[in-house]
């Protein structure tokens, strides 16, 4: 056997153990490991990815034993990358670039004939806006998957679109200028009373917010930081006796007679029987829009959603 064919020979098992090698790592265990990196935490990236914590620690752990090499610190104040760990990060966000423009090429291919269009959403214009769309959408375009992402608030929605995890993004203004996007509508601000609660005037002022303890969502929640800066503007400095989460949870403290609170209209429905709704002394909206990544290589399957979903819309 000459040298040439020995080292063919040789390259052609080394290969096949390495195939056998890739062939146990799995697309998600690289996407859990790069939302680990990024936050820092496996417990932020089980709640970034909605998965438990102990699924993305099994996913890591998983990985690590396939790769034979340590990724992760763990520590008290989070997991921290090793230096092996931030070659490997590196080289699976590659992979995953990779994978994500390999779909649309072959989307751009099937133009209207396949694919996939993916969405990322805040809950109630995932709720109250999407699913009649999605519905129009796929009697239309039935060889067409939808996938829709949905997230407590803006920046998850605006993230998972800068990270091209999703197409489209259902968000509202102000947004980052790296984005291009379409007003959909405008979603009132209102006030929402208990069913038992009187008017001490014939139009409602700002201290009949003052007659039940306010419910708002936790600090940093980017519709009440609007109505923080709009109440301030008009010289009320509004102060939460609760903070929730839940749109709906606080939609059914006041129908309890816990509180009263300032939600947006979309977000607020269905509204309970007996719960009282109001618009605010001084109106305030935030418009909702449909956003892209300026420039983005889109499949045409992406522009008939936008086109549908503006449509739709238009016709309310």
């Amino acid at each position: 056997m000459d040298k040439i064919t020995a080292n063919r020979q040789n390259f052609g098992q080394s290969g096949f153990y390495a195939m056998q090698e890739i062939g146990r790592l799995k697309l998600s265990q690289l996407q859990i490991l790069i939302a680990v990196a990024d936050c820092d935490s496996f417990s932020e990236a089980a709640l970034q990815l909605h998965l438990t914590q102990s699924a993305v620690s099994y996913a890591i752990a998983t990985l690590e034993e396939n790769l034979g090499v340590v990724l992760f610190l763990r520590g008290r104040y989070g997991a921290q990358l090793t230096p092996v760990g931030e070659q490997i990060v590196d080289r699976a966000r590659q992979v995953m670039y990779l994978m994500q423009d390999m779909v649309k090429q072959a989307n751009l291919a099937k133009g209207l004939h396949g694919g996939q269009v993916r969405i990322s959403a805040f809950r109630s214009a995932a709720t109250q806006i999407l699913p009649n769309v999605i519905a129009q959408f796929c009697r239309l375009h039935p060889a067409i998957a939808v996938r829709i992402l949905e997230y407590d608030d803006r920046p998850e929605v605006d993230a998972a679109l800068r990270k091209q995890r999703t197409d489209i993004g259902i968000t509202y203004l102000p947004t980052s200028p790296e984005f291009e996007t379409w007003e959909l509508m405008r979603d009132e601000f209102v006030i929402l009373f208990p069913p038992e609660f009187e008017r001490s005037h014939p139009h409602l002022t700002w201290e009949d917010l003052t007659a039940y303890p306010l419910i708002m969502a936790p600090d940093g929640d980017g519709c009440d930081a609007m109505v923080y800066a709009h109440c301030g503007k008009h010289g009320v400095q509004l102060q939460p006796s609760y903070q929730v989460r839940s749109d709906a949870t606080i939609v059914n403290m006041v129908a309890q007679g816990i509180g009263a609170a300032i939600s947006p209209r979309l977000a607020a429905e269905p509204v309970p029987p007996g719960v009282q709704v109001y618009s605010l002394p001084v109106p305030l909206d935030r418009v909702i829009c449909a956003a892209v990544l300026t420039d983005a290589l889109l499949p045409p399957a992406v522009f008939a959603f936008l086109d549908l979903l503006k449509r739709s819309l238009d016709l309310r």
